[in-house]
């Protein structure tokens, strides 16, 4: 089911924490929703869930307004906040029960359906603890069990690995990477690693608004302007090769990685590239190149430039 956003604008007061936000997700398609703390992503998904209201624009789901169809979209939606809200004296398979008589799942199916979401996010030696009995990581399980038990189309997931240990954190972006190929997920984090490994398409806001959109690779290519290649030179003056460098006609700026191993930073011209340049000089100059690497840009420094004030 498709998610289009137009205009989306939200104000506490005089601060606006949705500033014009514009944005689609596709069927099928697991959108991370990318921002540092404060940046608006919470303020948008309780939007999304018809939890709150926003002071302009309108959010389409399945091409009907949030605004007018509000109740009938909430059942398309399976949503799991940052703080996940547990009954803790409750058993976990009572809970699944009771979420799936509040989220209007018919009662002859509740108990298959209970038997479903267990099995799915592997509660099943957990099922008959109470709630307060579980680790985080099964209190995770048991927050997107209760958010999938009535088979939304539509997953919304705030900050889904807060607070997990590394092989927690690795089980829940599985899983949600499975659900992913059925369902339409935004996932909110201001984790790099976790949009990287589970997402098909970033969206990163900041202070409210949109400042990039695109697949990993899209926003590298975007960020990478000019090429960046790490050189080790050997058999000559390392002062001398730094020279040699900064001559050749594709170079716009060198500098040391390391003086000490003779590695070199070689910032190339935009639309040019300084490989054959490095190569050359080395055989003319009767060189040992050891090493000639392209410096991929990453995602962090992409996120820290978009976001640092």
């Amino acid at each position: 089911m498709e998610i289009k956003v137009e205009n989306l604008t939200k104000n506490y007061g005089p601060q606006k924490a949705i500033d014009g936000v514009n944005f689609k997700v596709e069927t099928g398609e697991i959108l991370g929703f990318l921002g540092p703390n404060g940046a608006g992503k919470t303020t948008a998904l309780k939007i999304l869930t018809n939890y709150m209201a926003a002071n302009d624009g309108d959010v389409y789901i399945g091409g009907k307004s949030i605004k007018e169809h509000g109740e009938e979209i909430k059942k398309h939606i399976g949503y799991l906040p940052e703080n996940t809200p547990l009954y803790m004296d409750m058993p976990v398979i009572d809970y699944l029960k009771f979420s799936g008589r509040l989220q209007g799942v018919p009662k002859e199916k509740i108990e298959e359906r209970v038997r479903e979401m267990i099995r799915v996010t592997g509660l099943d030696k957990e099922k008959h603890k109470t709630i307060d009995q579980l680790s985080k990581g099964f209190r995770q399980r048991t927050g997107l069990a209760q958010a999938l038990i009535h088979d939304p189309e539509i997953l919304l997931l705030d900050e889904p690995t807060t607070g997990l240990d590394p092989n927690q954190i690795i089980e829940i972006r599985e899983l949600i990477k499975r659900l992913g190929k059925h369902k339409t997920v935004i996932l909110s984090t201001h984790i790099l690693p976790e949009v990287e490994a589970t997402s098909d398409r970033i969206l990163i806001i900041n202070e409210g608004q949109i400042v990039a959109d695109g697949t990993p690779d899209t926003l590298r290519e975007q960020a990478q302007g000019n090429e960046i290649l790490s050189a080790k030179i050997e058999d000559a003056d390392v002062n001398e090769i730094f020279n040699t460098l900064q001559k050749l006609p594709t170079a716009e700026a060198v500098d040391f990685i390391n003086k000490e191993e003779n590695t070199f930073k070689i910032q190339s011209k935009p639309q040019n590239s300084s490989k054959r340049e490095v190569f050359k000089a080395c055989v003319e100059n009767n060189w040992t190149l050891t090493e000639l690497i392209p410096q991929e840009t990453r995602l962090e420094d992409i996120f820290r430039n978009l976001t640092m004030k």
